[in-house]
């Protein structure tokens, strides 16, 4: 047994060397960004506490909050450790007097329960109707364009029938619908067509076999 202490206390093995070089490229990577951060702050409650003509009170805590916020962004501080800091720094600066629309600009912006609410309801049912509808072929679409301006067609026509068709607002109505409902049937018309053509393709792409058992019947 040797009767030498150990000189060297430190890693051994690959991967506990392959950890001290990680962490050493890490420390000079982010070593400065918590220094940057930590100058700032100073700066800040300096500018705070003492005014000067050089430094902005209110620019020094921007620039201090945003360090903390980027520091915490690459893992150099904990998010958390950077918003209890922030809150500190806000409040210091708040208590001297100075910074208090700095502090406000960088709060979040917040909207009453009733509206928070509506706007999720219109966003739940927007997304009920979007898969609702699902997808649609070029058949499905014709066939609802031609729907669309037969039930144009019949709202124009129920409209004229009407005794209230007689007044300028009502025929004005009517003549829009009945414009609309020939654009939409022209519009429709090469989807229908575009339709027809893929369904006589498939037709004609079916095997022959099908047409023998009825050639035998005719036949016997």
């Amino acid at each position: 047994m040797a009767k030498t202490p150990r000189k060297w206390t430190g890693a051994r093995s690959p991967s506990g060397l392959k950890r001290v070089r990680s962490s050493e490229r890490r420390h000079a990577i982010l070593g400065p960004r918590r220094a940057t951060a930590k100058t700032l702050v100073k700066t800040a409650l300096t500018a705070a506490t003492a005014p000067s003509a050089d430094v902005d009170p209110q620019v020094a805590l921007i620039e201090a909050i945003s360090a903390l916020d980027r520091a915490a962004k690459v893992g150099a501080i904990h998010p958390n450790a950077a918003a209890r800091r922030k809150s500190r720094l806000v409040r210091k600066v708040n208590a001297a007097g100075v910074g208090a629309g700095a502090a406000g600009s960088h709060v979040a912006k917040t909207i009453g329960k009733a509206a928070a609410q509506k706007a999720a309801k219109a966003r739940i049912a927007a997304s009920k109707a979007d898969k609702a509808k699902g997808a649609q072929t070029a058949a499905g679409k014709a066939r609802a364009a031609l729907s669309k301006s037969a039930r144009a067609e019949a709202a124009a026509a129920a409209a004229a029938k009407s005794p209230a068709a007689k007044t300028p607002v009502a025929k004005a109505a009517t003549k829009t619908a009945t414009k609309a409902a020939p654009k939409a049937a022209a519009k429709s018309a090469p989807k229908a067509t575009a339709a027809k053509a893929a369904s006589t393709k498939a037709a004609a792409k079916a095997p022959a076999a099908k047409k023998a058992p009825a050639k035998k019947a005719a036949k016997a």
